[in-house]
This record gives C-alpha cells, sequence and structure tokens, in this order.
C-alpha cells in the first residue's frame, strides 16, 4: 500500500513591492525628519558661533530687512548661503511626505528657509562678530526653494517605492532611523582635524579649557586627591608610550567602535561587510578631500593625517573588526560602547601635541570657517549621541526581556 507524502504548503514569496505597500512603509519617514533635526541644529550652531559677546547696538533685530545691501561680498559668499539652504529644503520635503507633496511641499521649504533664516539673521545682530544682511536671508531662502524644487519629483521614488527605499528595508531594520542618520554623519564627523585620527568627541577637554580657572580649581578641590590625580594622569598617560603608539589605539578603537556600531541597525541578510567598510573608507576619502580644500595648494597637505600612527591603527582595526562581527548582537554592542568609551577618555586625557592649536587656528581662518565651525561642533558631538543610542537599545531589549518573563505561559 502507498502512502503518500505529506504536503507542506510553501511560505509566500514576498516581494519589495508587496512590502513596500504596507501602511506602516507609507507613513513619514522617521530619519527624513531626523535628518532635518540635525541640519537645523546645525545651522543654528554654525549661524550664531562663537555664540559670545552678545551686545546691544540699538538697532532693531529685523532692521537689516530694510538695510542696503552689504558691498563686500563675494561670489563665494554668495554660492555658499545657496548650498547651505539647499539640504534643509531636500530635508523638509522628505519630511512633510506624505502628508504634503508637490507644490505645497515645495512652499514649505522655502517658507521653513525663510523662517530659519530670518530668525538667525535677526539674531545675529546682537552677535558683534557677524553682520545680519537681507541678501543672505535671500540667498537662503533661494537654497531652500531649490533643495524642495529638486526633492519633490524623487520623493515618491525614495519614500514608497525606489530602489532605495526597499534596500533601506532589506538591508536595515525598521527602527534604525536614529541609528542609519548616526552611520550617515560619523564619516562627516571626521572633516574636522583631530590630534588622533578617528579621535572625535573633545568636548569634555575644550569645555574645561574655556572654563575660568576659579571654577575648574574649585571643583578639582572639591574632591580630595582629584587636583593631584588631574596634573599626574596625562603626563602618566605619555610616559607609557611614544604618541604614535597612542594614535594607533586611538584610531584603532575608532575603527572598532564605528565598526561594531554600524552592525547593530544592519540586518544578517545584508552585506554587512560591504557596508561597514564603505563608510569607512568614505571617512578617509573625505578627510583627504577637505584637507585638500583646507590646503594652500600643496598636495601633501591633503595626507596629513596618514601617520604612521594612523596607518598601523586602520591596518589594525581592519584586521580585528572581522572577528567582531562574528559575534552575537550583545556582544557587538558591548564592543561598541567599549571602543567608544575608552577613545573617549583617552582623547581628553592624554596631553596634546604643543603644535596643535596652530593647526586649529589655521583651520578655523579663511573662507570655509563656518564649515569648520560645523565640522567641529559634530566632531564633539557625535561619539555621545552613539553612547546615548546604545543606552536606549540596551534599556529597551531589558525592558522587552523582563516584559517576556512575566508575560503568563
Amino acid at each position: 500500500m502507498r502512502t503518500s507524502k505529506p504536503v507542506t504548503a510553501k511560505p509566500p514569496v514576498v516581494s519589495p513591492e508587496h512590502l513596500a505597500d504596507k501602511p506602516w512603509r507609507r507613513r513619514a519617514s522617521p530619519l527624513a525628519r531626523q535628518a532635518l533635526a540635525w541640519w537645523i541644529a546645525l545651522v543654528v550652531y554654525g549661524s550664531l558661533y562663537p555664540m559670545s559677546g552678545w551686545t546691544d547696538i540699538g538697532v532693531g533685530p529685523f532692521a537689516y530687512l530694510a538695510a542696503p545691501i552689504p558691498r563686500w561680498l563675494t561670489l563665494f559668499d554668495l554660492v555658499t548661503n545657496v548650498l547651505g539652504y539647499v539640504p534643509l529644503g531636500v530635508f523638509v520635503v522628505l519630511a512633510v511626505y506624505p502628508r504634503l507633496r508637490g507644490a505645497s511641499a515645495i512652499l514649505v521649504a522655502l517658507l521653513a528657509g525663510i523662517l530659519l533664516s530670518g530668525t538667525m539673521e535677526a539674531v545675529q545682530t546682537y552677535l558683534p562678530t557677524r553682520v545680519a544682511s537681507n541678501l543672505d536671508l535671500a540667498t537662503n531662502a533661494l537654497g531652500a526653494l531649490i533643495g524642495g524644487f529638486i526633492t519633490v519629483p524623487f520623493v515618491g521614488a525614495l519614500l514608497d517605492r525606489g530602489w532605495l527605499r526597499r534596500k533601506r528595508f532589506q538591508w536595515f531594520e525598521r527602527h534604525a532611523g536614529k541609528a542609519i542618520a548616526l552611520l550617515l554623519l560619523w564619516p562627516v564627523a571626521q572633516m574636522y582635524p583631530q590630534p588622533f585620527l578617528f579621535g572625535i568627541g573633545d568636548w569634555p577637554r575644550r569645555i574645561w579649557d574655556l572654563a575660568d580657572p576659579t571654577t575648574t580649581g574649585a571643583i578639582l578641590d572639591f574632591i580630595p586627591g582629584l587636583n593631584a590625580l588631574a596634573d599626574a594622569l596625562p603626563d602618566t598617560l605619555a610616559s607609557w608610550t611614544d604618541s604614535h603608539v597612542w594614535e594607533a589605539i586611538i584610531t584603532t578603537l575608532g575603527v572598532l567602535g564605528a565598526g561594531a556600531f554600524a552592525s547593530l541597525p544592519i540586518r544578517a541578510t545584508a552585506p554587512r561587510h560591504r557596508l561597514i567598510y564603505a563608510m569607512l573608507c568614505s571617512a578617509v576619502i573625505i578627510k583627504t578631500v577637505v584637507n585638500g580644500l583646507q590646503s594652500a595648494g600643496d598636495w601633501r597637505n591633503w595626507f596629513d593625517w596618514m601617520t604612521d600612527g594612523a596607518v598601523a591603527g586602520l591596518l589594525a582595526g581592519g584586521l580585528i573588526l572581522p572577528v567582531i562581527l562574528r559575534f552575537g548582537m550583545r556582544i557587538r554592542a558591548v564592543c561598541a560602547f567599549i571602543a567608544l568609551l575608552l577613545s573617549l577618555l583617552l582623547v581628553n586625557l592624554l596631553p596634546l601635541n604643543p603644535y596643535w592649536p596652530g593647526v586649529q587656528i589655521g583651520w578655523q581662518q579663511g573662507q570655509y570657517r563656518h564649515l569648520n565651525d560645523l565640522a567641529q561642533w559634530l566632531s564633539g558631538v557625535w561619539p555621545y549621541a552613539a553612547l546615548l543610542w546604545l543606552a536606549a537599545s540596551a534599556e529597551r531589549a531589558w525592558l522587552s526581556g523582563q516584559a517576556r518573563r512575566r508575560r503568563p505561559r
């Protein structure tokens, strides 16, 4: 007697087009809104830097609207003002989709550019190092309008049914918008020169150096022995080994921290290694190109970052990172947290090269000053944002585990 084999139903094949029709995929893009918030923060910082010396000169904040056009503006200034607000228009159009589309989205982008630029110019009235200008307002608004105009024809393909939208959900986890935004910003955070390659996050050192000596002295004297420790620790670390070795260690930690962090929102079926190494290579390329733009024409300045320690750190990090990527998500998250934290500690505790302040002054001068201010701010804040994301993710995972254990079986 023949017995027939049990027939098992094959799971349905789900196409990317079918996935794109899910209601939650047609909602507004959290990544676009997060990118918009980041860009607004960068524009505010760059427009109001150095945020000191506030003075009331007896002129109303909107008097610049009726002022004559400045005579000292150059073509570079005009182009920079336009280009600086093009991303704002792009992100506004992407952020308001699908609630607003077409001409309505372009109008909102234009109004956002006018509102943001008009506010920044009004506040600049009270900063002696900045000049409020109606021409700046006009060029900024033009940039936002251009950004919105060039984005509207492609927004549906980007957010609903396009290749980029499909790859977003094929390669990255559903709730990974904040992590993706941080990954896109990490290569840009390497633009500003650092004493150690990939050694970003020196905000505590900068704040401490700018603080009043009386205040810092009171803080150190509050805890017994802290003053002596603060004086001895940098020299002790420097005496352990050569500065090139420390740079190799910090560069290695930067590669491992960024690489392990990048692996967390990437799905197991995605080309994880290629995406991560593309991010690392893009950081090196951006750093090289920006060095060239800042240099005075000498091609050797393009590769100022390529010291013996930096090259050794890149090689060591590139060899160790594949080993870390073999582990599960929890171990990779712990490795990312430890690498980022150790890098922050070394960056803020190791003594700087005495020639380093001169390098920073050279970068802050000239026609790229505002861009350098934004890059410096981003390099200082990125590691702390990444650590906050890791801590929040760990808390969510712990709460989810607690909820599963309490669930009745």
